[in-house]
């Protein structure tokens, strides 16, 4: 797998090891600023698990890993995600691994004869739904991104498609909703504000804060990643998601009412370019496979409280993380 050391892949990883006995586990990862082997630290002396550096763009190196590691299937989650950077940093890197790094785990898979590769990617190339319509992203859906980031991944999907069409490359493309839970990097809405919060400080809420996300916990998405590893159609399309719409002001009063603070800790700034207003994601097509979410809309309250919780029961990963923070951001603003 392509990405394990970041917050979705590290999760997957945890899944897998935890529930198939007979598996073992390449993590093939670039350790970019997102990248971090601390999420695995606990899992490094299992001998189901291996970690190898590595940059998805490099063709001969994949060829080298998966013939020397004997690799069946791929799944990928190496990717630059975060929206702002895509804004306000430039998106060369953006390009290069969610379409470029794409492709070349393509041409990887095909000329290994890999028997599956699921290439992990997001609702964000669907584009954008008005707030006051009843449609939901399915997997017709045109792609229409409206962002840098968006627009890299949608390049990584068509390339997808193009190598089933053409060489009947065995690639799923998977689309997910925004995921939440334990090991999330702070550039996310969740532990940006958590953790902004128990500084002391304000949650800076962009616009009105009436944006609406699906919301999906990670330990969910990795069961339906698992379910498409084993049962998926090659050449297909898959929504990941648990009709869990909730606007960015309720989730930041939600995480006010967890840490038992009030709504003055709020702050509203200016929207950023581009904010897609609405997601909504039809998952019927994999529920159709027989896949069941645990953290349903009902159980979303508990399941944001459990990963709150995680963050400040485990300090030493915060504060760490927060170095690795503080020195990716002064190496950010020296390239600017």
């Amino acid at each position: 797998m392509c990405g394990g050391a970041g917050f979705i892949g590290s999760n997957f990883i945890r899944y897998m090891l935890e529930t198939h006995t007979d598996c073992q586990i390449i993590n093939y990862d670039k350790l970019t600023y997102a990248g971090n082997l601390e999420n695995l630290r606990d899992r490094e002396d299992d001998p189901r698990y291996v970690f190898v550096k590595g940059d998805i763009v490099d063709l001969a190196r994949l060829n080298q890993v998966i013939d020397d590691m004997r690799v069946t299937h791929v799944i990928n989650f190496a990717a630059e995600t975060h929206v702002d950077r895509s804004i306000h940093g430039g998106c060369k890197d953006f390009v290069m691994t969610n379409t470029l790094g794409v492709q070349m785990l393509l041409d990887a898979v095909r000329l290994n004869k890999i028997k599956k590769f699921v290439n992990v990617s997001t609702d964000e190339v669907y584009g954008s739904l008005a707030l006051d319509e009843p449609q939901k992203f399915t997997e017709q859906t045109a792609i229409e991104p409206n962002m840098p980031y968006a627009a890299a991944k949608a390049g990584g999907d068509l390339m997808c498609r193009a190598y089933y069409m053409t060489h009947r490359t065995p690639v799923i493309v998977t689309h997910c909703s925004n995921n939440y839970g334990p090991y999330q990097f702070p550039e996310k809405v969740i532990p940006f504000f958590t953790f902004k919060l128990l500084k002391g400080e304000k949650a800076p809420v962009y616009g009105d804060g009436l944006n609406v996300r699906d919301w999906i916990n990670v330990r969910d998405h990795a069961t339906a990643l698992d379910l498409l590893l084993r049962r998926g159609t090659p050449g297909e399309v898959y929504n990941i998601g648990v009709d869990n719409e909730r606007n960015n002001l309720e989730i930041t009063r939600m995480i006010l009412e967890i840490l038992g603070l009030n709504d003055d800790r709020i702050e509203f700034i200016t929207d950023r370019p581009g904010h897609d207003r609405r997601y909504a994601i039809d998952a019927s097509k994999i529920q159709a496979l027989g896949w069941r979410p645990y953290y349903t809309r009902e159980k979303f309250r508990q399941g944001l409280e459990e990963t709150i919780l995680w963050y400040k029961a485990n300090n030493e990963w915060v504060e760490n993380l927060w170095q690795k923070k503080r020195a990716e951001m002064n190496a950010f603003q020296e390239k600017k």
